[in-house]
C-alpha cells in the first residue's frame, strides 16, 4: 500500500525555563525545545506567550534594550532554525512606528513566516496596542502581521494569543470559519485554585463546537514574580476531548506532544452544516507544513472505540433502546412483546431491554413472551442458558422445535438435508422468523428483533430471516459494546441471572444453524467464518464515522492490535470487512425501524444512506497501490 501521512500531524507545547528580561538565554532554552520537538517527529512546536522576553517584564518592555534583545534572539532562533521544516511559534514583543504589539512569530527553516499580533487585549497588556497594520518591517524583512489561517491542504491552523481564547467573539471561531482546523493558543495566565479545570474545560468545549483540534501553551513557573505564580500549563484536544496535558508547576524545559487526526476533522465538518458557507474573516497565507513522520506516531490508538469510557454509559444506552421501544409499543398500543432467546449475545440483550421496557411501563414481566426454537445447530449449553435466564426474569417462557418444520420444508423444496449449505442454514433461520412472526400476531404483541449493529455491517444475518423484525432494539449496538452491556448488567443484577449472563459473555458467537461437534459444543463458530468481531468493529467505527481509506485503516489497526494480529491478518480481515460491508447494503436498505443509540447507524433513513449496488473497487484496489 503505498505511505502516506493520513492527515496525522503531532504538535508540540513546550514551555522552556526562561529568566523574564533575558532573550538570549530564553532562546537557547527555546532551541532545546525545537530539538527536542524535532526529534519526537513534532510538524509544529509552539512557545508560551511572550516566551523570548518573558510575560511580566512591564514597562521593561519600552526599554529599547530588551526590544532589540528580542529582535537579535529571534534571529538566533531563526539560524538554528536552518534545515528543518518544523514550524515554531514563539511569542515575543515587536515594536514599529511609535507602537509595540504583543506577537506570535512563525518561524520555518531559516525563515520568518509571518507576525501574528494580540488583537484582543488584557488588563494586564498596558503596554501593548492593537494592531492596525497588515504589513510591517522587522528582523529587516517586510512581513504580514495579522490574523490568517495557514493553508497546507490537510492542516490550516490559525493562532490565538493569551485571553483571546475566552472573549464572546472569539478569534478562534472567525479562524475555524474561515477553514483553520487546527487552533494554536499561546498564552502567559497566571494560576489560581480552579483555573485548570475551567481552562480543560473551555478547551474541550471550544474544540468540540468548532470541529477542529486545539493546542494550548501556557507560561512557565519561572515567569512568577511578585503577585502572581504561573504554571506552565498545556493542553491538546480534539473534538471535545483532551488528548494530552502536561504536568503543572515543573521547573524544567518540557515538551507535551500529541498526533491531531485533521483528515478525521474536515470529514466530520463536511458531515455538518455549520462550517458549509466558510467564511471571510481572515485571509489564507499557503504555509507548508510538514507531514509527520509516521515512524513517530506513538500516541496509544483505542483497539474498543465502541467501549464507554464511564460504565454508566451502559444504562444510559440500555435507557435508549427501552425508551425507542416503550414508545412503539404505546404508539400502536401493544402491551406484549414476543422474541426469540437463543442463549447467545444479541438475543439475551433484547430480552433485557424487553423486561426492562416492561418494568417501564408498569406492565407483568409475563407480557415478554420469550421464546427457544431449539434446532438443528442448538447445543446443550445455550439452550439451557436461554430456559434458565427466562426463568431467572420471570417471563413467559415458549418452546418450540423447528426440526419437524424445516425437515418438511427440505422435502417440499427438494433439499437434501446432508446437504449443509446455505439452504440448510438459510431455511431454519426464515422458520424462526416465520413463527415468532405469526406469534406476535396472534398476541397482539411486537416482535423484537435481536441483530446487531456489527451483523449488520457484516451481513452476517438471513435476508427475511434473523434481518427482519417489527422493532429492531439492538440495530445500533455493536458486538464488543454488547458484551461490555451484558457484562454490566450481569454485575449489577447478581444472583442467579447474573451467573447465567456471565456464561452467555463467555459463549462463543454462532447462529447454530450447523450440527455440533461430536461431543455437542458448538461447531459454527462465526468469527472463524468471518473474522474478529473487535477487528470489524475497529474498522466499522472508523470507517463509517470519518470515512478512512483502507490505508489508514489498517495503519490504525496494527497500531491499535500491536502484538495481538500481525499485519498480513489486519489486512486480510480488513478485505473481508469492505467487501462485506459494501454487498450487503441491500439488507440494510430494508431493515426494521430501530433506536440508534451509539455514534455508528446503518438506518437506511438517517444513518446511511448508500446505493445498494455500488462499486467497491476503489476500496479494494488500495491494497495493490
Amino acid at each position: 500500500m503505498k505511505t502516506q501521512n493520513f492527515g496525522f500531524y503531532k504538535v508540540g507545547c513546550g514551555v522552556p525555563r526562561i529568566k523574564v528580561a533575558n532573550p538570549a538565554y530564553n532562546a537557547g532554552e527555546i532551541i532545546k525545545l525545537m530539538e527536542e520537538a524535532k526529534e519526537a517527529g513534532c510538524s509544529i512546536l509552539l512557545t508560551p506567550e511572550l516566551s523570548l522576553s518573558g510575560a511580566t517584564c512591564g514597562d521593561l518592555f519600552y526599554q529599547r534594550s530588551l526590544l532589540n534583545a528580542c529582535e537579535e534572539a529571534l534571529e538566533t532562533i531563526l539560524e538554528a532554525s536552518k534545515g528543518s521544516s518544523m514550524i515554531t511559534v514563539v511569542g515575543l514583543p515587536v515594536a514599529n512606528g511609535g507602537r509595540l504589539y504583543n506577537c506570535a512569530a512563525v518561524v520555518k527553516d531559516g525563515m520568518l513566516l509571518g507576525l501574528t499580533p494580540k488583537e484582543v487585549l488584557s488588563a494586564r497588556d498596558t503596554c501593548f496596542s492593537p494592531c492596525e497594520e497588515k504589513e510591517l518591517i522587522f528582523c529587516g524583512r517586510a512581513l504580514l502581521c495579522s490574523k490568517m489561517v495557514h493553508d497546507d491542504g490537510d492542516i490550516r491552523f490559525g493562532i490565538l494569543i493569551g485571553n483571546e481564547l475566552y472573549v464572546p467573539d472569539s478569534p478562534a471561531a472567525r479562524l475555524a470559519a474561515n477553514g483553520a482546523n487546527l487552533i494554536l493558543n499561546i498564552a502567559a495566565e497566571n494560576e489560581i485554585v480552579g483555573s485548570a479545570e475551567a481552562r480543560e474545560l473551555q478547551l474541550r468545549a471550544q474544540s468540540e463546537l468548532l470541529t477542529c483540534a486545539y493546542a494550548y501553551c501556557g507560561a512557565g513557573v519561572y515567569e512568577s514574580t511578585t503577585d502572581q505564580v504561573f504554571a506552565g500549563a498545556t493542553l491538546l484536544c480534539e473534538n471535545g476531548k483532551t488528548l494530552k496535558k502536561g504536568e503543572l508547576f515543573r521547573r524544567d524545559t518540557h515538551l507535551t506532544t500529541a498526533v491531531f487526526d485533521l483528515q478525521k476533522l474536515d470529514c466530520l465538518r463536511m458531515k455538518s452544516s455549520t462550517f458549509s458557507r466558510g467564511g471571510k474573516a481572515y485571509g489564507n497565507d499557503f504555509t507548508v507544513v510538514p507531514p509527520m513522520d509516521l515512524s513517530k506516531y506513538d500516541d496509544p490508538v483505542d483497539p474498543n472505540p465502541f467501549l464507554p469510557e464511564d460504565p454508566n454509559w451502559c444504562d444510559t444506552t440500555l435507557a435508549i433502546q427501552c425508551a425507542g421501544l416503550a414508545k412503539r409499543l404505546e404508539h400502536i398500543g401493544a402491551k406484549k412483546t414476543v422474541l426469540g432467546v437463543s442463549g447467545g449475545l444479541d438475543s439475551t440483550l433484547a430480552l433485557l431491554v424487553a423486561v426492562h421496557t416492561a418494568d417501564l411501563l408498569g406492565l407483568p414481566r409475563e407480557n415478554v413472551i420469550g421464546i427457544t426454537l431449539p434446532g438443528f445447530g442448538t447445543t446443550d449449553r445455550t439452550y439451557q442458558n436461554a430456559v434458565n435466564l427466562m426463568k431467572a426474569l420471570g417471563v413467559t417462557l415458549r418452546e418450540i422445535s423447528i426440526a419437524p418444520a424445516v425437515r418438511q420444508h427440505f422435502k417440499d423444496i427438494d433439499h437434501d438435508e446432508t446437504l449443509h449449505d446455505v439452504t440448510y442454514e438459510n431455511a431454519q433461520a426464515r422458520e424462526r422468523t416465520q413463527i415468532l412472526m405469526d406469534i406476535a400476531n396472534k398476541e397482539g404483541a411486537v416482535l423484537v428483533g435481536t441483530g446487531d449493529l456489527s451483523e449488520l455491517a457484516m451481513g452476517w444475518c438471513t435476508y427475511n430471516g434473523d434481518h427482519m423484525s417489527m422493532y429492531g432494539v439492538n440495530a445500533s449496538i455493536p458486538k464488543t459494546l454488547m458484551r461490555h452491556m451484558v457484562t454490566h448488567v450481569a454485575n449489577t443484577m447478581g444472583g442467579e441471572a447474573g451467573e447465567i449472563l456471565h456464561d452467555i459473555v463467555d459463549t462463543p458467537v454462532s447462529p447454530e444453524l450447523l450440527p455440533p461437534d461430536g461431543e455437542g459444543n458448538i461447531a459454527q463458530k462465526t468469527e472463524d467464518k468471518i473474522g474478529p468481531y473487535e477487528l470489524h468493529d475497529f474498522f466499522l467505527y472508523h470507517f463509517c464515522s470519518f470515512g478512512f481509506a483502507p490505508e489508514k485503516l489498517s495503519f490504525l489497526a496494527k497500531k491499535a492490535f500491536a502484538g495481538v494480529y500481525d499485519g498480513e491478518t489486519v489486512d486480510r480481515w480488513l478485505k473481508t470487512f469492505l467487501r462485506r460491508f459494501f454487498i450487503s447494503q441491500f439488507k440494510r436498505s430494508c431493515a426494521p425501524d430501530a433506536p440508534q443509540a451509539g455514534p455508528v447507524s446503518l438506518s437506511p433513513r438517517g444513518g446511511l444512506q448508500m446505493p445498494s449496488d455500488s462499486d467497491f473497487a476503489a476500496w479494494m484496489d488500495s491494497f495493490d497501490r
